[in-house]
C-alpha cells in the first residue's frame, strides 16, 4: 500500500466519494467495475475529454494521474474493448469511453483517433472497517447488483425511448418528453438501462426536470450485457417507483441491434409488460422504417411515435407517417408536441403547477 495523489476522478467513481489523495495497491483484481490510478501517456486532440464526478467535462492530457474503472466497451461509434486476464504496475491499458471505462481497446472508430494509453499505477483501496486501515479494493457503485430481484412498478406508467442506434436522438427525445411532462406538472423519475457508464444522459434528464435519476453503474456494473440487462432494468424500474412518480421515463442506451442487452429487455415479457408507450429514434427514413418493423414483428410493440434525426424536416416525417402509419414528431423543434403526445397516449391529466 501507498499514497498518491490524483488529478481526475472519472464520473464512474462518483459512489465512492474519493478524495484526490488516496492508497493503493499493486496487487490488482481483473474484475468489472475495480477502481484503479493510471498515468496517461500522450496527449489527444479528439475524444480528449474525462466526465468528473461532478459532472464536468475536464480535457485530459500526458501525465496526467486519472482514476478509473475496469470494464468491457463494445461500441459502434466508439472504441471497444475488454478486461485484461491480469494487470500489474506498469503494464499498459486504454481510456474506453469518456466516463472512465479502462480496458484493453480491441477496435477504434477514425473519427475518434488512437485512444489515451495508460500506465497501471494499481488498484484504489477503500477503508470499510471502521478504526482499522485495513484495505480493500474499491469498486463501482452504490449498492452491489443482485440478479433476480422482484420488479414492482406501483402501477406508475412507463415511456421506454429506443433507438436504431447510438447517435439517434435518444437522450434529446428524452429530455424534451420530461421538459413538458414537467411544464404540465407532472412529477417524472428517469434513468439510463443500458449502455457504458457515463452520467452525461441522466445529468440532461434531471436538467430538463426529472425529480430523481438512475443509471445502471449505481448498482455496480460498468457495461450492461444481454445477460444482466432485463435484471437491472427491473432494479430501476423498481426503485424509480418506490417514491410514485406521475410516471417513468427511461432510455435504452445503443440501439435495437446492439451488444448492451437492449433486444434481451425488449424480449423480457415483465419488463415489456410495463411499457406504457414506446418512442423510437431513428436517424433515417429507412432506420425508421426498419425500427418499426423489429417492434412490431420480433417484439410485438407497436410504437408511439417516431422522432430523431429522420424527422428532421417535412421530408421524412411525410415518409414515416406514410410508410410505418406512426406519429412523426421532431423531439428539438416540437418537444411540447412529443410530450403532449405522449401524456395523451397515457391518458395523464395535466395538473396545476405550483407557483413559488
Amino acid at each position: 500500500m501507498r499514497p498518491l495523489i490524483v488529478d481526475k476522478i472519472a464520473s464512474v467513481a462518483i459512489a465512492n466519494d474519493l478524495s484526490h489523495e488516496l492508497r493503493i495497491n499493486a496487487t490488482i483484481p481483473c474484475e468489472e467495475g475495480v477502481l484503479i490510478a493510471a498515468e496517461v501517456l500522450n496527449n489527444k486532440s479528439r475524444y480528449n475529454t474525462l466526465e468528473l464526478t461532478s459532472g464536468r467535462m475536464a480535457q485530459v492530457k500526458r501525465g496526467d494521474i486519472i482514476v478509473g474503472a475496469l470494464g468491457h466497451r463494445k461500441a459502434l461509434f466508439g472504441y471497444s474493448g475488454h478486461i485484461p486476464e491480469k494487470l500489474v504496475p506498469g503494464d499498459i491499458i486504454q481510456i474506453l469511453n469518456l466516463g472512465g471505462v479502462m480496458g484493453i481497446c480491441d477496435s477504434i472508430n477514425p473519427n475518434q483517433g488512437h485512444p489515451f494509453d495508460c500506465r497501471v499505477l494499481g488498484v484504489i483501496l477503500e477503508f470499510p472497517y471502521l478504526g482499522e486501515r485495513i484495505g480493500v479494493p474499491a469498486r463501482v457503485g452504490e449498492r452491489p447488483f443482485t440478479d433476480g430481484a422482484a420488479m414492482n412498478v406501483r402501477g406508475v406508467p412507463v415511456v421506454a425511448i429506443a433507438g436504431t442506434c447510438m447517435d439517434s436522438g435518444k437522450t434529446v427525445a428524452a429530455c424534451a418528453a420530461i421538459s413538458r411532462f414537467r411544464h404540465n406538472g407532472l412529477a417524472v423519475n428517469a434513468f439510463k438501462a443500458t449502455g457504458v457508464a457515463l452520467r452525461r444522459d441522466i445529468l440532461a434528464m434531471e436538467d430538463a426536470g426529472a425529480r430523481r435519476t438512475g443509471i445502471f453503474t449505481d448498482h455496480g456494473i460498468v457495461a450492461t450485457t444481454s445477460a444482466n440487462a432485463p435484471s437491472l432494468t427491473r432494479r430501476l424500474l423498481t426503485t424509480l417507483a418506490e417514491d410514485r412518480p406521475d410516471l417513468i421515463t427511461f432510455e435504452l442506451g445503443d440501439g435495437l441491434l446492439g451488444a448492451y442487452g437492449v433486444e434481451a429487455i425488449l424480449k423480457d415479457r415483465e419488463v415489456r409488460d410495463t411499457f406504457s408507450a414506446v418512442v423510437l429514434c431513428a436517424n433515417d427514413p429507412v432506420g425508421a422504417w426498419g425500427g418499426v418493423k423489429l417492434l412490431r414483428e420480433v417484439f410485438g410493440i407497436e410504437p408511439a411515435v417516431v422522432t430523431g434525426p429522420a424527422t428532421d424536416n417535412q421530408v421524412g416525417i411525410d415518409i414515416i407517417r406514410e410508410r410505418v402509419d406512426v406519429p412523426a414528431i421532431n423531439a428539438l423543434t416540437n418537444g411540447a408536441d412529443l410530450g403532449d403526445l405522449l401524456q395523451e397516449r397515457l391518458g395523464l391529466r395535466r395538473k396545476a403547477v405550483e407557483s413559488a
